[in-house]
């Protein structure tokens, strides 16, 4: 996971920054997860290796503006054309909390209908970052990963986590 959702990102920095450099411009453009605000159940290692390019590409942002190099990072929803939800439920053998998950997913979302982010969701986040010159970081993309940004920038952490741990069925620690 790390391999290819952190590591990966790296190291086409690593590749793409001498040009820019030269350049004296350009825009990176990192592709994340909604999960990095919202993280959930059975999805510890994926969170962990988005939320790394998140604090890599706003670490990069300052480091890079000075040179004429903005950073962005598209952070998109569920993708209901992804396998994301069956292999997270082929993680675990009891199926009920998973199945439990999905049944109060709505909660987070601020009782937002079942939604996932589009393909076109996500191009059209991508677009706006690459297009954008302004001081913005981060796109959501898709109206689940929009509702979820909205809500946990909305409420107080433990509110947020209040919320989060009565739509997951997990007791208070």
């Amino acid at each position: 996971m790390f391999e290819t959702n952190t590591f990966g990102v790296m190291a086409m920095v690593r590749a793409i920054v001498p040009h820019m450099r030269e350049r004296g411009s350009g825009v990176i453009v990192n592709v994340t997860s909604s999960v990095v605000f919202n993280p959930m159940p059975f999805a510890a290692a994926y969170t962990a290796s988005k939320t790394a390019v998140e604090g890599f590409s706003e670490e990069l942002s300052y480091e890079l503006a000075p040179l004429g190099v903005h950073v962005k990072l598209v952070e998109p929803g569920y993708g209901r054309d992804t396998n994301f939800g069956t292999a997270t439920l082929a993680l675990n053998d009891d199926n009920s909390f998973p199945a439990r998950y999905r049944a109060q997913f709505g909660v987070l979302m601020g009782g937002l209908p079942e939604v996932a982010t589009e393909l076109e969701d996500v191009a059209e986040a991508v677009l706006r970052a690459a297009d954008d010159t302004g001081p913005t970081l981060r796109f959501p993309a898709g109206a689940d990963s929009v509702a979820n940004a909205r809500k946990r920038a909305e409420l107080s952490e433990e509110a947020f986590l209040a919320l989060a741990h009565q739509a997951f069925g997990v007791p208070k620690q």
